[in-house]
């Protein structure tokens, strides 16, 4: 006789299986569902050895997926990091006297690192200039990274270090920050800040690189930080060789509790392929992922790239950070060599010429389903929206921005209506993943469902109504639409038989939940393959 591992009763379980829509238990055996129905069908597998778990009565949904965000790649960083984010900042003043603490603490012409900042949540409205960080910390070079990491603060020790002087030219797809005489204020937008973000290009010359002991450290703070918000897979954007070790050390050490796809970034397609890796290599824990890269800037930062000015600024139409030509070789290498190829791209202009890419690469080598994606794809179009379905592109929008971030959508006027398109790109029939980038946003799917449910800001204010979508396609979107990203839509998302047991219990019922509160939800309990890693 066949018998289950465990058996959970008791739930308001929502399988989001249209054809099965609740169930009264689940029978799970090695880690996968067996049977999502009837709870005497479910008992009826249970043997001597099976664990019965009574879920009282809680809402139970398949675990959210983040599908494009940072948990080690950035977050990882930020808590290896001094914290400056707005919990813990609310002045300039602030900021400074975080430093000068850190600086009385740090051995001379050591780096100061924090990060988290946030220019739009500190009272005056900007970020600290280099001369007032030098002042906090005259004997050591500081970089202070934003929440987003599109932009960040460098001090002159630090500019210094850089090689970086008021006569070197912006580099490509960046900028610094110049006064009007010339002088750099130590403000790096774009590709000129990543010249100081370690694992993004030449940083870990001069910027010391994090160990694998960090990295390991970092990713166990962080699988507990999202395992607490219901999250059990992430595609982790911006990884490389370090992200990769650590989540493989964590898995050997039993220390993983969420799923990961690994998006590789750019620089590292030339070892991708050089070993002969191909998107989906790895298991059902660790996974490479699709090659990251970015064509233009940040919608909170003002910096994607437009193909009408900003409101604020009649001549100014964001930061593009590659060029057509070579967007178009770094697909054309990825396409080829059977990689999935996400890149991030904000405005419209920047998204057409990622559709372009993706065009003439499936045109000069078609591929059987190549499910390339766009990461954000914030400000569409009609045209827009007809290219993507015609390409079977998958868009991964951002799903807290609107909660997190509708104080900074001024500049961009009535295209409101045509941002964070969740509406549109369904009615469209185009695959849309779940994603909040964090921590350029929150990583709360809770706050994220409010925002996309209810299209208002967490003062209120109205963000683009055209663009609501009922709880359920929100809760698609976070789920099998996450797993329809990463080839996984047999194995994620819904709560029926050949599905991973990755499960969650809520503080309420969401469908019994009023639209304006679903961001007080809470996660009670977390289940990965059927283990318990969460419990508040």
């Amino acid at each position: 006789m066949f018998y289950v591992d465990e058996i959970f009763i008791n739930g308001i379980i929502y399988t989001l299986d249209p054809a099965n829509p609740r169930a009264e238990a689940l029978a799970v055996n090695r880690g996968e569902i067996l049977l999502a129905g009837r709870r005497e069908d479910c008992e009826a597998l249970k043997g001597p050895q099976t664990r019965v778990t009574d879920l009282e009565g809680q809402a139970i949904l398949p675990g959210f997926n983040d599908a494009h965000c940072h948990l080690l790649s950035l977050r990882g960083q930020q808590l290896l990091q001094i914290d400056c984010s707005p919990e813990k900042v609310s002045t300039i003043e602030d900021i400074l006297e975080i430093i000068r603490r850190e600086a009385a603490g740090t051995p001379k012409g050591a780096w100061i690192l924090a990060g988290g900042v946030d220019a739009m949540k500190v009272r005056e409205k900007r970020v600290p200039t280099r001369w007032e960080l030098d002042k906090a910390a005259p004997d050591h070079p500081v970089h202070l990274r934003s929440q987003t990491c599109h932009y960040g603060v460098v001090n002159s020790l630090g500019f210094k270090k850089g090689g970086i002087t008021r006569d070197t030219p912006d580099p490509p797809g960046g900028e610094f920050d110049r006064d009007a005489q010339g002088e750099l204020t130590g403000i790096c937008r774009e590709e000129a800040h990543f010249l100081f973000v370690s694992g993004m290009g030449n940083a870990d010359s001069f910027v010391p690189s994090y160990t694998d002991e960090d990295y390991l450290k970092a990713l166990k703070l962080g699988c507990r930080e999202y395992n607490s918000y219901g999250i059990t897979s992430v595609g982790d954007a911006l990884s490389g060789p370090p992200e990769l070790r650590a989540y493989q050390r964590a898995y050997q050490e039993g220390a993983l509790t969420v799923r990961a796809y690994l998006n590789m970034l750019d620089i590292h397609l030339p070892l991708i392929k050089e070993l002969g890796l191909a998107t989906g290599f790895g298991d059902e824990w660790v996974k490479v992922g699709a090659i990251k890269s970015f064509v233009d800037g940040a919608v909170a930062g003002h910096t994607a790239w437009l193909s009408e000015a900003y409101g604020n600024r009649p001549d100014y139409y964001g930061i593009p950070t590659k060029t057509p030509e070579d967007t178009n070789a770094l697909v054309e290498a990825a396409h080829r060599a059977y990689l999935q190829m996400e890149i991030h791209a904000n405005g419209d202009r920047a998204i057409d010429m990622v559709l372009d890419a993706y065009e003439k690469a499936q045109k000069d080598f078609p591929r059987p389903d190549p499910r390339h994606r766009i990461a954000h794809c914030t400000v569409i179009n009609d045209r827009i929206l007809n290219r993507i379905k015609a390409l079977g592109v998958v868009v991964l929008p951002f799903a807290s921005y609107v909660y997190e971030h509708g104080d900074k959508m001024a500049p961009y006027g009535d295209r409101i209506e045509r941002m964070f398109a969740h509406r549109s790109f369904l009615d469209k029939g185009i695959p849309t993943a779940g994603s909040t980038d964090h921590p350029c946003g929150s990583q709360n799917p809770y706050r994220a469902l409010q925002g996309m449910v209810t299209r208002r800001d967490k003062e209120g204010r109205e963000v683009g109504l055209s663009q609501r979508v009922s709880l359920e396609e929100a809760l698609r979107i976070y789920t099998s639409g996450s797993a329809y990203a990463t080839f996984e839509e047999n194995r994620k998302g819904q709560l029926k038989r050949g599905m991973l047991a990755d499960f969650i219990a809520l503080s309420q019922d969401p469908f019994k939940t009023e639209s304006e509160r679903l961001g007080e939800l809470t996660t009670l309990k977390t289940w990965v393959g059927g283990r318990l890693v969460y419990s508040a």
